[in-house]
């Protein structure tokens, strides 16, 4: 894959500018298929989507892990496959946790049913795992751009959004309108990411982010390190992870994340988000980066864990993914294919033309240099 560089639309822009849990799962029930549901690559290996679906519904559960309701539409997105297989019980583990401790907990729950079935997960932390996935090719594999999938199935992206700036309103007046005006004495004690960038993608892509607006590239994230090591000094960082209530409560009035989590905790948050929470894509150099879905060798619950991954791929899943401002892996088939919600795709925006994506291989290199320097930096 090559690193790819975007323009956001001006529509999306426009949007964004404006307003831009755990519980241990059942025991396994022997399956009712002759199919050994570990090794399955395929719908067709159980004979299509009906014999998978009586595959999962005989297993009785599926475990999830690291997916909040306000992220992407997860909440509506688990609610549904909740609606459609009302057999199938979800057990979501640690929402708020990071791509890292997806890998820990499959690691440490090795063998036991409350072990994750599937993953959602950053790439420099998948491509330093690839043996604990699986294969597994969705029924509409087709529609997965090459560069966006594993030829073998053992990974495929699902969505992204744009790197973007959070910021309450009735604090901080005036909108940034790069980085570096966060260095400013207004933004004293205000500035968070969303946790240790040498394990959650998300805060890595802030660092990303700031290396690509200080002369830094995809292949340079130093810049981006040593920006936030001025953010430290200057006071302006805070050691918090911040979540949609400390930004309703006010702790931590700056968010760097994805447009997608600035947008759902702000006023697309409704009674639960902050009203006063405004998104700014950043003009420049835009930043993205697609999660990785994958099942678990391991996963306790396979079949269902496979049956997860059509649902979720399915038009009406990836609908719901771009209603949330996050632009779905198979989004130009449905495009294509008159499968997308028209009318969500125009209050969105088209999907990004070009923007700066690291590549698994500049990803992994990227991981060893937050590893070796970030701690440093930030003291």
């Amino acid at each position: 894959m090559k690193a790819k560089r975007f323009i956001a639309g001006a529509a999306f822009v426009a949007i964004v500018a404006i307003s831009l849990t755990a519980c241990a799962a059942p025991s396994t029930p022997a399956s009712t298929t002759k199919v050994n549901a570990k090794t399955a690559t395929s719908a067709a290996d159980f004979g299509g989507l009906t014999a998978l679906e009586t595959a999962a519904n005989a297993e009785g559960a599926l475990n999830v892990i690291t997916l909040p309701v306000s992220w992407a539409n997860y909440g509506k997105i688990i609610d549904g496959f909740k609606k459609k297989y009302p057999k199938i019980t979800i057990n979501s583990a640690n929402p708020d946790g990071s791509s890292a401790d997806e890998i820990a907990a499959a690691k440490s729950q090795l063998g036991q049913t409350t072990a994750p079935d599937v993953f959602d997960l950053g790439t420099a932390v998948l491509q330093q795992n690839l043996d604990i996935v699986t294969p597994y090719k969705v029924m509409n594999w087709k529609d997965i751009p090459n560069d966006f999938k594993d030829p073998a199935g053992k990974w495929y992206y699902d969505y992204t959004g744009l790197m973007s700036i959070g910021y309450d309103s009735t604090v901080i007046k005036s909108a940034p309108n790069s980085l570096n005006d966060l260095l400013g004495a207004d933004f004293k004690g205000k500035v968070a990411i969303k946790g240790n960038p040498t394990q959650a993608n998300e805060a890595a892509s802030a660092v990303y982010l700031a290396a690509l607006q200080n002369q830094g590239s995809a292949d340079n994230i130093q810049p981006g390190i040593d920006f936030f090591g001025k953010l430290k000094t200057a006071g302006n960082l805070l050691a918090v992870t911040p979540t949609q209530a400390t930004v309703v409560s006010g702790e931590t009035p700056v968010v760097i994340q994805w447009s997608f989590n600035n947008l759902a905790w702000g006023v697309a948050g409704g009674a639960s988000g902050n009203s006063n929470f405004k998104t700014v894509v950043l003009p420049g150099s835009a930043l993205g980066s697609y999660y990785n879905q994958a099942i678990n060798a391991d996963a306790p619950h396979p079949a269902a864990a496979r049956l997860w991954q059509e649902y979720i791929y399915s038009p009406a899943v990836q609908n719901l993914y771009l209603a949330s401002a996050s632009y779905p892996a198979t989004l130009a088939a449905m495009v294509t294919n008159k499968t997308v919600d028209q009318k969500v795709l125009t209050t969105v925006g088209a999907a990004p033309k070009s923007f700066v994506q690291l590549t698994a291989d500049q990803a992994t290199e990227a991981a060893s240099v937050l590893t070796a320097k970030w701690a440093a930096a930030i003291g």
